[in-house]
């Protein structure tokens, strides 16, 4: 498999991001527009959470939150990265193994992209179709 910036140079480094203080219905409005799972939380250059669908779905009622919460209030803070260098194989482990479907990618704490399970499928996919073809 190829690294993370392989990745990245062939679907590009295209982020979608909101701020903390973003309402949350503002940010699942984006989210359905740009049809997406998940928004990287930004504060200018610095990333500071993920907000995703699972976010709002477990932490809406469970925290007691209302349709004015800001994104800040439910977004994941912790967030896990990758880098440039490392292999998809790694990326696909560390997401399956703590259970989520979009990594932010960071190069010297500068962000540089953002890819998903999806992708990391995708291109397992492809890699085993280039495989079959070339044993035929």
């Amino acid at each position: 498999m190829k690294t993370v910036a392989q990745l990245l140079d062939e679907k590009g480094h295209d982020v979608i991001s909101v701020s903390p203080t973003e309402p949350v219905m503002a940010a699942l409005s984006k989210m359905s527009d740009k049809n997406v799972g998940a928004l990287l939380v930004m504060e200018g250059d610095t990333l500071v959470g993920i907000f995703s669908e699972r976010d709002y779905a477990r932490k809406m009622i469970i925290y007691g939150r209302t349709t004015n919460a800001s994104v800040s209030d439910l977004m994941t803070k912790d967030v896990i990265h990758a880098t440039p260098e490392q292999r998809l194989e790694e990326c696909m482990t560390i997401m399956t193994a703590k259970h989520f479907r979009h990594m932010p990618v960071l190069d010297n704490g500068k962000l540089i992209g953002i890819i998903s399970a999806t992708d990391l499928i995708r291109d397992s996919i492809t890699t085993q179709d280039l495989a079959a073809e070339q044993l035929r």
